[in-house]
């Protein structure tokens, strides 16, 4: 049995922070920002009280509108996400109170930018053996609640989405059909958030020395990016003997625009098949890759050859493959 994308749903908060509001708050331009990184404008989630866990709802929300179905209906909820609404409970648990599915059983995966593709992995896993119908992979960050915005090589990346998909038996021969799935921990140094776990617990002292935002030393993060996300992707086509012309789409995760496209380079990939909407969004972390879904929705075709590829702090890194299913 293979599990397959029956439905995708994505959700951006309104309030928009551009490279001119940039600008104001930190010694930068609109110019080394889009030259570096690609990026013009991000989503930011605004108001007291509001977390992950209400991005991730309306994402699932749009999901089951589309596909007709209830939150009733839902086996299994796994939320992707390294900005959790509270240490516990999970947010997938609050996600699946906000809908109402109370039929579901849920638990968070933490992998940073790749928590997606290993949420999407194990989800895939939990149809394939039978033991869920409908399983709902959320991948959703809230990165401005961990973001320094005195900080310039930092605040410039990140903004605030959800997307998610519905996992179902596939009745062909289309779905998720591979993945490979890396981690290298000596990486944990470059990419992390210093305090606020068990190792160095939350005080005034780690508040004050700023010790609760995203720590990035940039140069061995993106070589390692660009290498893993390029490698593993290359990878993952030779496994299943594909050609970068059986190749409908790249879905790239979105962490920097030259990442992307050394990715897509290594594949043989022309830029007309790759996923590209970080200018939009900037690094939504865990969401990039559904929310690309969501935008090219429309334009997937049934039996579709789709790479997804990611790499993130830990180090995490991977690729699935994905032959479309509607």
């Amino acid at each position: 049995m293979k599990a397959a994308i029956t439905a995708v749903g994505g959700y951006l908060p309104p309030d928009l922070l551009t490279n001119a509001d940039l600008e104001k708050m930190v010694d930068t331009t609109d110019e080394w920002i889009k030259t570096r990184t690609g990026i013009s404008t991000r989503h930011i989630l605004k108001g007291e009280g509001l977390g992950t866990s209400d991005m991730g709802a309306e994402a699932v929300k749009q999901l089951c509108a589309k596909r007709g179905i209830t939150p009733m209906d839902i086996d299994l909820i796994i939320c992707a996400t390294v900005t959790p609404d509270h240490q516990f409970p999970a947010t997938a648990n609050i996600i699946s109170d906000k809908i109402g599915a109370k039929n579901a059983w849920s638990f968070d995966v933490g992998a940073a930018c790749s928590g997606f593709i290993y949420a999407l992995t194990v989800g895939t896993q939990f149809i394939e053996s039978g033991k869920n119908k409908k399983v709902v992979v959320v991948g959703a960050d809230k990165m401005s609640s961990i973001v320094d915005y005195t900080d310039r090589t930092t605040c410039v990346l990140f903004g605030d989405a959800a997307g998610a998909v519905l996992l179902e038996p596939s009745e062909d021969e289309t779905g998720v059909l591979d993945s490979i799935l890396k981690t290298d921990g000596t990486g944990r140094n470059y990419l992390y958030q210093k305090s606020g776990g068990s190792v160095n617990p939350a005080s005034a002292q780690t508040v004050l020395n700023k010790e609760h935002y995203i720590f990035q030393d940039g140069q061995p993060v993106f070589k390692a990016a660009v290498v893993g996300m390029a490698d593993v992707s290359a990878e993952i086509m030779e496994k299943n003997g594909l050609s970068s012309e059986d190749v409908a789409w790249l879905v790239p995760h979105q962490a920097n625009l030259r990442i992307i496209d050394a990715t897509a380079r290594r594949m043989g990939v022309g830029n007309e098949k790759v996923m590209i909407n970080i200018h939009k969004y900037g690094n939504t972390t865990a969401a990039t890759i559904p929310l690309c879904l969501v935008d090219w929705e429309n334009q997937l075709n049934k039996g579709d050859n789709i790479i997804l590829a990611a790499f993130g702090g830990g180090f995490t890194w991977g690729s699935v493959y994905v032959k479309w299913s509607y």
